[in-house]
């Protein structure tokens, strides 16, 4: 056990955590269609992201970091799928959008066309993160300090940073965009399925997943491996999504039904990996230290 405390094996942990969160989400989303009907789904979502919005206040009062940032991934998973995603199927069924259809199959649901609409709202949040100078993204930090913005007074981060919020904003915030970018390429009338800028998107996220991939698992702290494995999973789904997009494998979380051993499996193994990481002596007694 005491191995696990150290690199490449932490980095793989919070990997696969993250990466495993991915089917399951998608699964659960589709269970709850067929489990509550449309008469009920949206009441289930609503109690959904109010669960969320309850593990997140947890994770909001819990003293260290890698409880703090458990509950915000579970958190801000929660909150995506109850309250974000269920909002656009709720808005695509009272409009009456259809599906888009190509050679008799359903290729995008009603709910992921009409998602790219708030690609105007992502970039204002955006732009709050960009002129944020207490972030601690890495990301937005490196934008910084290449665009030149010494408007910019970077202060010392505050000894008690709500790692819950962070996580769920993070993971939020990732799909949020990613979900607009696959969008918008997949539209025919902007780009299309085998459009160079689709194969742009999935090499060039294969080549950003295995770079950062490579930088997670040289890091020897839980928490901040999980959070820097959210946006390191997230970009390389866009490999996973677009490849089952050209029919390269069956994507199975979208069947769960028909796929539910192997889809109770991927569970068995996520259940595990957090069993594992809770059990860690590491990490879990240490108080938050900024």
């Amino acid at each position: 056990m005491q191995k696990l405390n150290k690199k490449p094996f932490v980095g793989i942990i919070a990997f696969l955590i993250v990466l495993f969160t991915m089917p399951i989400g998608h699964a659960a989303m589709i269970l709850m269609e067929k489990i509550f009907g449309e008469e009920h789904v949206f009441t289930a979502a609503a109690i959904l992201g109010l669960i969320g919005v309850i593990l997140l206040i947890i994770g909001l009062k819990k003293r260290t970091e890698t409880a703090g940032t458990f509950y915000g991934l579970f958190a801000g998973l929660f909150l995506w799928t109850g309250w974000v995603e269920f909002s656009f199927v709720f808005f695509a069924r009272h409009l009456a959008v259809p599906p888009l259809i190509e050679n008799g199959e359903i290729v995008t649901k009603p709910e992921y066309l009409i998602l790219p609409s708030s690609v105007g709202l992502l970039l204002i949040v955006l732009l709050y993160f960009l002129f944020n100078n207490k972030t601690q993204c890495i990301f937005f930090r490196w934008l910084q300090r290449n665009l030149k913005m010494k408007f910019i007074n970077r202060k010392k981060a505050e000894k008690d940073r709500p790692f819950a919020i962070i996580t769920a904003l993070e993971i939020m915030m990732i799909l949020w965009f990613f979900y607009i970018v696959l969008l918008l390429v997949y539209d025919n009338r902007i780009f299309g399925d085998y459009h160079p800028a689709t194969y742009i998107v999935c090499f060039g996220s294969l080549l950003w997943s295995i770079y950062l991939f490579i930088k997670l698992i040289r890091i020897t702290k839980l928490a901040y491996a999980i959070r820097y494995a959210i946006p390191t999973v997230i970009i390389f789904w866009n490999v996973v999504e677009i490849l089952g997009r050209w029919n390269f494998f069956r994507e199975i979380w979208i069947e769960p039904t028909k796929y539910a051993l192997e889809m109770s499996l991927i569970l068995a193994v996520f259940i595990l990996l957090i069993l594992i990481s809770v059990f860690r002596k590491s990490d879990i007694k240490k108080k938050i230290d900024g």
